[in-house]
């Protein structure tokens, strides 16, 4: 949605993610949480109020919408109840016998999603490392209609240059979706780089408090393209609940400052554990030295709250790990106040994808210390 009033390009993203126009207040600074389902319409269904009913849109669901493609930079936002909503309403309006290239690193459920879906529909997936621009342009066809990648990606934080693969996707015909989950808008901006989509799981960083569940897709033009996510939001009744859109817009006032801390304690973890001899490999975008460092520190304000580490002696070792924690949690997700840590082979089920060794930090807010002794006693096993 735009904006109604104001010049959101000469302002910060966090002053936009504070004040960026939305619903009518009646004077109250915060925005109130609407529950109703419905609202009063003329005998011949007239738009008498501006909203209808629920599942078409709702004043929080507007007012987060309106944030969202501020911050991004982006023409219009649809939210969803969840991450997995908004990347399947994007997926459902390929046309039959395309086909989707993703990046070889990706968030284990679209992987299956598309498993399901796609031949039904007689669409093809591929997976290419998209680090390896070569071989994305060695991958793409004539009838590829979709480009998606996370970066970083998921669990591995691989770096990918949003840029050129940009520039090389839409030279054949084909739109880009970047899931920017793991940055979010503080820190990597896709839109401004070329990205046709940006898709985010809510329920990490933006809701930032581990008690929410929403996700939302920002399009770089207000087209049909874009407008057929609502069309599709409508009929499958994916529709983000008016409370949890209030909190996802309640957290992204404090987005900004959250993420200076996740940055600031994953990069204090990252170079810890990177002198640790129990430690084989550190994944962190701005670890110096690291493979795609230079192209992190390029389109990344930082390095982000995410760190991935793969522990000696495999899944053994890595569970052995797992099982010392005192203060980090073994805890699926991402994003919230609290550190959390998870062997990600076993929550991908009977085949992932992940090395055996790997664990996945999502490292919080506590003091960074404090974390470094909890994992410094927890690798002497």
């Amino acid at each position: 949605m735009q904006l109604e009033k104001g010049k959101p390009e000469t302002m910060k993203p966090e002053t936009i993610a504070i004040h960026t126009p939305g619903i009518g207040r009646d004077g109250a600074v915060a925005p109130s949480i609407q529950l109703s389902t419905t609202w009063q319409h003329g005998p011949a269904y007239e738009n008498l109020h501006g909203f209808q009913y629920v599942r078409d849109t709702n004043p929080n669901v507007a007012d987060l919408e309106a944030r969202l493609a501020a911050m991004e930079g982006g023409a219009v936002a649809a939210a969803f109840a969840s991450g997995m909503a908004a990347g399947a309403a994007l997926l459902a309006a390929l046309p039959e016998g395309c086909r989707v290239i993703f990046h070889h690193d990706l968030y284990h459920d679209f992987r299956n999603l598309a498993a399901a879906t796609f031949p039904v529909r007689n669409i093809q997936a591929v997976f290419v490392d998209m680090t390896d621009i070569d071989a994305l342009e060695a991958a793409l066809s004539g009838n590829t209609a979709l480009v998606w990648f996370e970066t970083p990606s998921n669990p591995k934080l691989d770096i990918i240059d949003i840029a050129a693969v940009c520039r090389l996707a839409h030279d054949g015909g084909a739109r880009v979706v970047v899931d920017g989950t793991f940055a979010t808008p503080v820190l990597q901006r896709p839109l401004a780089l070329g990205a046709d989509y940006v898709i985010h799981s809510l329920t990490k960083y933006m809701g930032g408090h581990s008690d929410i569940q929403g996700g939302a897709v920002i399009a770089r033009e207000d087209d049909a393209a874009a407008r057929a996510l609502f069309a599709t939001r409508k009929v499958t009744g994916g529709v983000l609940s008016p409370f949890n859109a209030w909190l996802v817009s309640r957290g992204l006032q404090t987005l900004h400052c959250r993420m200076e801390a996740h940055c600031r304690n994953a990069a204090a973890v990252a170079g810890f554990l990177a002198g640790h001899d129990r430690v084989e490999i550190v994944h962190y975008p701005f670890l110096p030295g690291r493979a795609g460092e230079d192209i992190a520190r390029s389109q990344m304000k930082a390095g982000g709250g995410m760190v991935s580490v793969e522990i000696a002696g495999g899944r053994d070792g890595a569970l052995a790990m797992a099982s010392r924690v005192r203060l980090i949690l073994n805890a699926t997700s991402l994003g919230g106040v609290e550190s959390l840590i998870e062997h990600r082979a076993s929550v991908e089920g009977p085949k992932p994808r992940s090395p055996q060794g790997l664990l996945r930090l999502s490292v919080g807010l506590e003091n960074a210390d404090d974390l470094i002794g909890d994992l410094d006693q927890a690798l002497n096993f």
